[in-house]
């Protein structure tokens, strides 16, 4: 999916430093995606004090709304692409010619390395698919330097691995948790986990002691630290822990990321993940240019109809880019 606002601003990520264990809350901030209708996509990743988590450098949250997913083709460099639906079916095709349909429970993964061009647009054209809404979430994984300039690719994954323990049913997304582990290529010490509570109770989970880790609540509610933790702001459990232990009602849905600290700087605008402005100027310049580096997506030519086009990449900004800071406490609210 693309970064569909009109003026991205520039992020200059620094690299991220490990702290100890603690339960902090960044909150969400509201986008509007442009191609789906009525859609307002959550986005807590990056944040200003926290750009990202392990290798995770980006999550938006989308729906739920209508089955009316239109996202016309638009470029990626240095990130990988994990597409992650929780209702409804996406339409997956890019410029490799890999076209695919993706349904909840599967993954969508692309490696962008130098360069490659996607599309996503809801799938109706099967049984009950009128009656779907769209759900889902998108989040992009920096690609580390010795693996960032190389050749683009997808997978898609239908098998994932899946475990209970105790209330808790996993479903491992990337990365390894608690010696199970997805088969989807990775270039850095990472996880990703769509987890559910079965049953009222108490939950624990092992985790890896030098990752830093944290969670999105999608359905539900939980208690962790003596705390409460819902739906919308992203909970940062920094580094350290050992076990993730909770209790929740049945019900409740949550997502856990995590990784090494990306040890590494990365300046992110749109949808390109670089390293410096020259990089992202470059980029930019041969989108634009409908340069050979981002060939056009099957479906998506002058002879595709209503289908037709791409997503023109927004006015860079008229000021270098600034850096962002890791803060050690996430920004006040009001409640």
């Amino acid at each position: 999916m693309t970064n569909a606002e009109q003026h991205p601003e520039p992020i200059d990520c620094p690299a991220a430093v490990a702290s100890g264990p603690c339960l902090q809350f960044w909150p969400a901030r509201e986008v509007p995606l442009g191609g789906v209708r009525g859609v307002s996509v959550s986005r807590t990743l990056p944040q200003r004090g926290l750009p990202t988590v392990g290798a995770w450098c980006f999550l938006d949250s989308f729906g739920p709304a209508e089955p009316d997913m239109s996202v016309l083709p638009h470029p990626h460099i240095g990130l990988q692409t994990v597409t992650w639906p929780l209702s409804g079916v996406i339409r997956h095709r890019d410029s490799l010619g890999s076209d695919v349909l993706v349904r909840p429970g599967e993954l969508n993964i692309m490696t962008a390395g130098n360069g490659i061009a996607h599309s996503e647009f809801s799938w109706l054209q099967e049984p009950g698919g009128e009656d779907q809404t769209m759900r889902g979430l998108q989040l992009w994984v920096a690609l580390p330097e010795g693996s960032r300039h190389g050749a683009a690719s997808f997978e898609q994954h239908k098998d994932l691995p899946s475990f209970t323990s105790g209330v808790l049913s996993v479903r491992v997304i990337l990365g390894e948790l608690s010696g199970h582990r997805s088969a989807a290529t990775t270039f850095s010490p990472l996880v990703g986990a769509e987890i559910t509570v079965d049953a009222d109770g108490e939950g624990k989970l092992a985790l890896n002691h030098d990752f830093e880790h944290a969670i999105l609540v999608l359905d539900g509610a939980l208690q962790l630290d003596d705390q409460e933790v819902l739906p919308g702001p992203l909970a940062f459990l920094g580094a350290g822990r050992h076990e993730l232990n909770l209790s929740a009602l049945a019900g409740t849905r949550f997502l856990l990321i995590g990784g090494e600290p990306f040890e590494e700087e990365l300046l992110m605008w749109w949808n390109f993940v670089g390293r410096s402005q020259e990089e992202i100027e470059s980029a930019r310049a041969d989108w634009e240019a409908q340069s050979p580096r981002f060939p056009t997506v099957p479906g998506h030519g002058p002879e595709a109809g209503i289908e037709a086009g791409r997503i023109p990449a927004p006015e860079l900004p008229t000021v270098r880019m600034s850096p962002r800071k890791r803060a050690s406490a996430p920004p006040a609210t009001d409640d």
